[in-house]
């Protein structure tokens, strides 16, 4: 049987993390196995305590980071310890819901893509009202992405990205923050393969709420189209 491995990189989510583990738990993925694996990067807020309950739970893998070195490196810890077939990354916070895996993996399964990107900006699915300049940036940055990898992707920020595990032994990730999505996407771009896009639901949430990223990460993310699609 083929086997979904879903990374879950976290920090600080103390108040989403049970409620996001129990969604992952009960997607319904027909025809698939699917193992859990989650890199706590040096939470202070009580997360870590939670996840040391979770650790050694049927199809669940716990990592904690010494330090906090961020998203892209929280990744590049699980992607090492993935024994699946496929890739979905999922944030800790509760914007995006695992029951729409199915409409991120139908293409992969199918056979007609090698990679697909949930799209927050397409579709009819629901989308909770924020941020009018996050909104901005974010159109800015992937029709920036677009120029260089010559791509028409809608969403090259979104955190649902799902994708074939052999993959990963193609690429090397450098980016150690957010940067992990344009470098992400600046890569797979320069290999053959067939990049899908698909409509999700997006609940996003307030800075009050627990939202980490900031105008510094859009700043890292002009420079990472830049490096990684002229330089390599």
């Amino acid at each position: 049987m083929l086997k979904l491995s879903v990374v879950v990189p976290v920090f600080n989510e103390a108040k989403t993390i049970e409620e996001v583990i129990n969604r992952i738990r009960k997607a319904d993925l027909p025809g698939l196995e699917k193992e859990i694996i989650i890199v706590d990067d040096l939470s202070t807020d009580g997360t870590r305590e939670k996840l040391s309950i979770m650790d050694g739970q049927k199809n669940i893998k716990v990592l904690c980071h010494q330090k906090n070195r961020g998203k892209g490196a929280a990744l590049r810890t699980a992607f090492k310890e993935i024994t699946g077939d496929y890739v979905l990354i999922q944030d800790a916070d509760l914007e995006y819901d695992p029951q729409e895996y199915m409409l991120l993996l139908s293409p992969l399964l199918e056979g007609r893509a090698d990679v697909v990107y949930g799209s927050r900006f397409m579709g009819s699915f629901a989308h909770r009202v924020l941020f009018f300049w996050h909104y901005v940036g974010n159109r800015l940055l992937t029709l920036l992405s677009n120029m260089f990898t010559n791509l028409n992707l809608t969403d090259m920020e979104t955190c649902y990205k799902a994708f074939r595990a052999d993959i990963l032994k193609k690429i090397t990730l450098k980016e150690d923050r957010f940067g992990f999505e344009p470098e992400f996407t600046a890569k797979i771009a320069k290999l053959d393969l067939r990049i899908y896009e698909v409509g999700i639901g997006y609940y996003g949430r307030t800075y009050k709420e627990g939202k980490k990223i900031s105008w510094k990460d859009g700043v890292r993310a002009v420079w990472c189209i830049l490096k990684y699609n002229l330089l390599g």
